[in-house]
C-alpha cells in the first residue's frame, strides 16, 4: 500500500471512530508515518475535498490543527447536487470515478453497482471515434441518469 493510502485509510478510520469530525495536528500525523507534512498536505488537498464528501479547516503555526468535517447532507440533496453543480455539462474519467467512490463510501450503492457504475464510464465503455469533450458529455449525461436512479430509490428508501 503507497503512503498516500496509508494516511487516507487512517484518517478516514478515526473519522469512522470520532462520528464523522476530527482533530489532527499536521506534524503528529506527519511524524506517526515517518514523512514530510507536505505529504499530509497532499493527501488533504487530494482526497479529503468537498467533492469527496469533506471540508477540511484548517490553523497553521505551532499549536496548529487540522480539524477534518464529514459533509452530513440529506441523501437526496447530496446526489442533487452532484447532479446539477458538480457534473455540468462534462465530466473527466477520474471526477467522475471519485464521485462513483464517493457514493460507494456513504453506503448509497453497493460495490458490485459501483463497479457497474465505473464501467459504463470508463474510457474503455467509451471508446468511440468521438473528440474527448464528446466523450466527457456523454460520461456527464450517464452519471447524471444513474445519480436520478439512486436518488429515486433513495426517496423509496430503497437503498
Amino acid at each position: 500500500m503507497r503512503l498516500s493510502d496509508a494516511i487516507e485509510q487512517f484518517i478516514k478510520a478515526m473519522l469512522v471512530e470520532d462520528d464523522h469530525e476530527i482533530e489532527l495536528k499536521r506534524n503528529e500525523l506527519a511524524e506517526y508515518f515517518g514523512c514530510a507534512p507536505s505529504q499530509i498536505n497532499y493527501v488533504l488537498s487530494t482526497r479529503f475535498t468537498p467533492d469527496h464528501g469533506y471540508i477540511i479547516e484548517s490553523r497553521r503555526g505551532g499549536g496548529g490543527y487540522i480539524r477534518i468535517f464529514r459533509i452530513q447532507r440529506d441523501t437526496r440533496d447530496q446526489l442533487l447536487y452532484l447532479i446539477h453543480e458538480r457534473i455540468g455539462e462534462t465530466i473527466d474519467e477520474l471526477s467522475a470515478s471519485h464521485l462513483v467512490q464517493q457514493l460507494k463510501e456513504r453506503e448509497l450503492v453497493s460495490s458490485g453497482e459501483a463497479a457497474l457504475m465505473r464501467s459504463a464510464i470508463s474510457a474503455q465503455a467509451l471508446g468511440l471515434p468521438i473528440t474527448t469533450e464528446m466523450k466527457n458529455a456523454l460520461r456527464a449525461k450517464m452519471m447524471k441518469a444513474m445519480l436520478l436512479e439512486i436518488a429515486q430509490r433513495s426517496k423509496h428508501n430503497i437503498v
